[in-house]
């Protein structure tokens, strides 16, 4: 079966976009080419033996598709409860879709059982941001002002590769003098045009952090006057860097006193400036207190609210941001609101026409909800979404035993992904260019999909299908799979929340390409900037919040003596479900490499191309050796877009934001058998 003969080739409107102007990255130039892919998932796929796995996956009609997951659903419901059948999302869902499988779950499977892929993405900084800002918004400036600042420090974040449009601005602050800092154990492409680089062991960021405040403490280039008219709680943070002097922080990280004192001169003296975090730095088992740790940072040498100047986080996904907001977290509603929240609860049963009463409490966050599959008061029927888990969750070998846990495994994709093929039942979906849609960047701009050709015959947009199996399951008069429709439903359950997008419609959209929220009405113009006259908490202050470093969860032994931390590269993405079907990418980077430095690999006998084994608690992973002198020669780095590296990586999880430690685990390394794979 194949796509229509006529695939329009891509072309940007308008090309003067204001985020990306015009740019794309390898990633987004070459997306077109999936759209025929001969890959392309083009009808739904079932069991030939139903109930067994190891029975081919043949073709079915979207009646049979049905009848097997309703028919497993109601087994399951009448068996084990309401939580025993459960969905997992994705950060790539449009704000349509991840609000109306948020409430899909809530108000047609009647469950709490719902997470999605952001967890292991944004969730530490998110949590960081709300606790002491009071709002989670990864941007809370337009990206262009990045080009206006004269310092930037950039942790754990490596946008020349995982964001290259963004680096626009950033070159352009650069031609106009600005100097940039990059925290990273990797001397990235994004390091390499830095003004400074300071490569800390993984796991001790939030040390250099809080020995960075220590030193602004002691030299006076605090901002008194900020913290006294906007903060609170900045006496027991001063209390604990006392303990983070240069000399200790220095051991502890491995960074010299000399860059740590002139990295935070540069913040604290050639302003205006900014502190941007990513995965790098919150990716950790207390990767929270780490953000908050880069934000007790920023708030004390007054950097927030300010023009041109703060502190944000980079969102990794397509929809990271939006996809976080209406309710695909298990603890969340519409509008950043929370699901414990009584007011909440009322408002958005309210806009969804049930009791509040018929909302079910939270439920277990993303890993949490892998560990406990098939288990008493676990997930035994699963419905995954535009997530491939057996690539990108930690510990996937444990990933894959406990999807097999389950009593049925539904998956919907664009492709047979790693995830897909442990299924019972495999729905095709539309991708990007054959739906419409709205999406929130990094900035918190909300901003259109165009639909630009329906999908194959057979393909259905997850809006159908959620609408189709509401009605099946009886819920179907909550529901419509009109993308404006399910929109104008957000705006009003976001009404009042946080996140709110009361004020937004696709006709202001589209005119004023993209509006910022919080928009509480069509008259108000959005909110491009946040803090300049307060922060949304109960004092109207910003928090500073107390965080001591601890080791990570693992950390080198005689055993395993060094660590492993993982990433990305610039020619793939994600779990590479798309980019590994990309030709053009392939060529370009055709299988995962293992950074390694060239001190470790002669202790290993390694040479520049040879075949690895990486070794952890967890599991093993071969792959070739890249020999470089920008890693530290302590620490190995490996891709996380092929099936391999989170084979190795910690499922532990940070207390607060339940975020696993994707960016430390204890390896051993050594030359692999010829032949090995």
């Amino acid at each position: 079966m194949t796509l229509t003969p006529e695939i329009p080739r891509v072309r940007l409107e308008p090309a003067e976009f204001p985020v990306n102007r015009g740019g794309l990255c390898a990633k987004g130039f070459t997306a077109a080419d999936l759209l025929d892919h001969p890959d392309r998932l083009l009808t739904p796929l079932v069991r030939k033996e139903p109930g067994n796995r190891e029975s081919p996956l043949r073709e079915a009609s979207w009646e049979e598709a049905y009848e097997r997951i309703v028919t497993a659903i109601r087994d399951s419901q009448e068996r084990f409860g309401r939580d025993s059948v459960g969905c997992f999302g994705g950060g790539g869902l449009t704000n349509e879709k991840a609000y109306a499988l948020g409430k899909f779950v809530r108000v047609a499977l009647r469950s709490s059982a719902i997470d999605y892929n952001g967890r292991f993405c944004m969730s530490s900084a998110a949590t960081a941001a709300n606790r002491a800002l009071g709002i989670d918004r990864g941007l809370p400036f337009p990206l262009a002002d990045v080009a206006e600042a004269k310092t930037v420090m950039l942790v754990g974040a490596n946008p020349a590769d995982a964001m290259p449009p963004s680096m626009q601005y950033l070159d352009a602050g650069r031609a106009n003098g600005a100097k940039h800092i990059v925290i990273d154990p990797r001397r990235t492409n994004t390091a390499n045009g830095a003004h400074m680089h300071l490569a800390p062991l993984p796991g001790t960021d939030l040390a250099l952090a809080n020995g960075m405040l220590h030193i602004a403490i002691r030299e006076g280039w605090i901002d008194e006057a900020f913290i006294a008219d906007r903060t609170e709680g900045f006496a027991a943070v001063r209390t604990t860097t006392n303990a983070y002097w240069p000399e200790r922080v220095e051991r502890m990280t491995g960074v010299p006193e000399a860059q740590l004192r002139e990295a935070v001169r540069l913040l604290a003296t050639e302003g205006p400036s900014m502190i941007l975090t990513a995965r790098g730095a919150e990716q950790h088992s207390n990767g929270t207190d780490t953000a908050q740790a880069w934000l007790n940072l920023a708030l004390a040498l007054g950097l927030v609210g300010r023009p041109f100047s703060g502190y944000g986080t980079i969102t990794g996904q397509g929809n990271g941001q939006g996809g976080r907001e209406h309710g695909q977290k298990a603890d969340q509603l519409p509008g950043y609101r929370r699901l414990d929240d009584p007011a909440a609860r009322a408002h958005v049963a309210g806009v969804w026409g049930i009791d509040p009463d018929e909302l079910p409490q939270p439920g277990r966050s993303a890993y949490e909800m892998i560990n406990a599959l098939g288990s008493d008061g676990g997930v035994r029927v699963l419905w995954i979404l535009a997530s491939n888990i057996v690539v990108s969750a930690p510990h996937s070998s444990h990933v894959v035993n406990q999807l097999n846990m389950t009593d049925f495994l539904v998956v919907s994709d664009i492709f047979p992904s790693e995830t897909a093929q442990l299924a019972d039942v495999v729905l095709p979906t539309a991708q990007w260019a054959e739906e419409e849609g709205t999406m929130t960047n990094l900035e918190g701009r909300v901003i259109r999909r165009r639909m630009a050709l329906p999908p194959p015959p057979m393909v259905k947009s997850d809006l159908t299908v959620l609408t189709e199996l509401a009605g099946l399951l009886g819920r179907g008069e909550f529901f419509t799979d009109e993308p404006e429709a399910v929109f104008e439903e957000l705006r009003r359950a976001s009404a009042g929340g946080i996140a709110d997008y009361a004020g937004i419609s696709y006709e202001r959209i589209e005119a004023e390409q993209g509006v910022f929220w919080p928009c509480p009405d069509e008259r108000h113009p959005g909110t491009r900037r946040l803090f300049a006259d307060g922060f949304p908490t109960a004092s109207g202050r910003a928090r500073f919040v107390r965080v001591d470093h601890r080791d990570p969860a693992e950390v080198p032994d005689d055993s395993f003596p060094y660590v492993l931390t993982t990433g990305r590269n610039m020619q793939q993405y994600q779990s590479g479900t798309q980019t590994r079907r990309v030709r053009a990418l392939n060529v370009a980077l055709p299988e995962p490499r293992a950074e390694i430095h060239p001190d470790l690999a002669r202790r290993h006998g390694i040479a520049d191309g040879d075949m690895v084994e990486l070794r952890s608690r967890r599991g093993a992973a071969t792959l070739r050796a890249r020999l470089s002198d920008g890693i530290r020669p302590d620490t190995v780095f490996a891709p996380f877009h092929w099936p391999g590296a989170n084979l190795l990586t910690n499922p532990a999880l940070d207390p607060h934001s339940k975020m696993p430690a994707f960016k430390v685990c204890a390896i051993a390394l050594c030359k692999a058998e010829e032949g090995s794979s």
